[in-house]
């Protein structure tokens, strides 16, 4: 079978692609695992390597997509098929989205997302609308940096080895990667609002100050990621305090106790730590008195862009993800100390006391009277009770994270995937 690969593109940029492995290698490497049967004839591997690899031969390879489409072809080697381009270019916001929905899946081994952040959270959450979501959100992705923040793709780029880059620097160590060929699981974030909406996470959660910063600095997009330096001094001269409550599950207890009533859901992974928002978290959890915050951040990864290294302590444990909060009462200068120290991973040695960092595996946040704003993976989210919980190893994203495996927890292989 020759490897494809879908595009979805906003930035026409020239790209080195490397014609990726057969995914049906990889799906051979594991054909004997063990499998737990769930719900539906719906089964996980129990164990599974900690990396896969795409097929190394020279094979066809299509970029694809959408709106607007070009095409192209490159010559092969006798007994090999021409390359073939397609590019995909989303015209609007959740274009994306859409598109993923619709596309015949089975036409591509790898689809590629050359963008920010946000078009990474519309491709995941188009993937787990589709009725074929078990299947669908199996396929593998590879995230090209072209927005402003690109987080994920900095995150990739730390795990990966490489040194801290922007722009330039780090686009070119994220297609060296694709060249390479290797994938790695990642964790997702399952979210609920009190509205009733469901929507996953690949990023982050932000409430309060990098919330504010976020959206108020997209009149600033075309400054690039200077968007946020200055959104930030912006936000200090006039800093805000937002009243609420927050409770998690840390990391240690969440396999202490299930909850007694489970939220069940029509569709995608069952969130087995969560109790519906209109009752008190289970007792087992660890709930911060109501009070007034700066901001709340929740996050998977090591990045909150390519030049704000949030979360130094590393990758995440399999299923679990970063919590920090800063409360009321710390001051502009400290603030900004934070900040800045943050470019180079150094804001936890500030010693700063209404600083929190929790490793955590659910949480709940309730603000109070709509205080402040939501952004999940950078997009706007009404102000609402929302709660989320961590579903580990549940996609692929190619990598070369070379993290032992010890610290990240038993990776999962996504085909027939047992709902969490």
């Amino acid at each position: 079978m020759s490897a494809q690969v879908l595009g979805l593109l906003l930035n026409r940029i020239p790209l080195p692609w490397a014609a990726p492995r057969d995914l049906a290698a990889v799906r051979n490497d594991t054909a004997g695992a063990p499998t737990a049967l769930a719900r539906g004839g719906e089964g996980e591997p129990h164990s599974r390597p900690r990396d896969a690899r795409l097929d190394s031969s020279d094979k066809e390879l299509k970029a694809g997509a959408a709106a607007t489409r070009s095409t192209a072809t490159v010559p092969g080697t006798p007994g090999q098929r021409e390359r073939g381009v397609e590019v995909m270019d989303p015209e609007r916001r959740n274009h994306a989205r859409e598109l993923v929905r619709q596309e015949e899946l089975d036409h591509w081994d790898l689809l590629v997302i050359m963008s920010g952040d946000g078009v990474v959270h519309e491709v995941v959450n188009g993937l787990m609308e589709r009725p074929d979501w078990q299947t669908a959100i199996q396929k593998p992705l590879c995230s090209l940096p072209g927005g402003s923040a690109n987080a994920l793709a900095a995150s990739v780029n730390h795990y990966s080895g490489y040194e801290q880059g922007t722009n330039e620097e780090l686009l070119t160590n994220c297609t060296q990667l694709l060249c390479r060929r290797l994938l790695t699981p990642m964790n997702l974030l399952s979210l609920h609002t009190a509205s009733g909406l469901r929507l996953f996470s690949v990023l982050s959660l932000a409430w309060g100050f990098i919330a504010d910063v976020d959206l108020e600095s997209e009149k600033y997009r075309a400054l690039g990621e200077v968007r946020f330096t200055l959104g930030t001094f912006l936000r200090l001269a006039s800093l805000r305090t937002y009243h609420g409550r927050l409770a998690y599950l840390p990391a240690g207890a969440a396999a202490a106790k299930m909850p007694a009533v489970p939220i069940l859901d029509q569709s995608g992974p069952v969130n087995t730590h969560l109790v519906p928002l209109d009752r008190p978290v289970p007792a087992h959890w660890t709930v911060v008195p109501e009070q007034d915050f700066v901001l709340v951040l929740v996050l998977l990864h090591t990045h909150l862009g390519s030049d704000m290294f949030a979360a130094p302590m590393g990758r995440c444990a399999a299923g679990t993800m970063h919590l920090f909060y800063v409360l009321a009462g710390v001051s502009r200068a400290m603030l900004l100390r934070l900040f800045m120290a943050m470019e180079k991973g150094k804001h936890m040695e500030c010693d700063c006391p209404y600083l929190v960092h929790v490793p955590v595996a659910a949480f709940r946040l309730e603000p109070r009277n709509g205080a402040g704003v939501f952004t999940v993976d950078g997009e706007l989210m009404a102000s609402e009770a929302v709660q989320g919980q961590v579903h580990p190893d549940y996609y692929w994203m190619v990598s070369g994270c070379t993290e032992p495996a010890s610290r990240q927890g038993p990776p999962q292989m996504p085909p027939s995937r047992e709902p969490l």
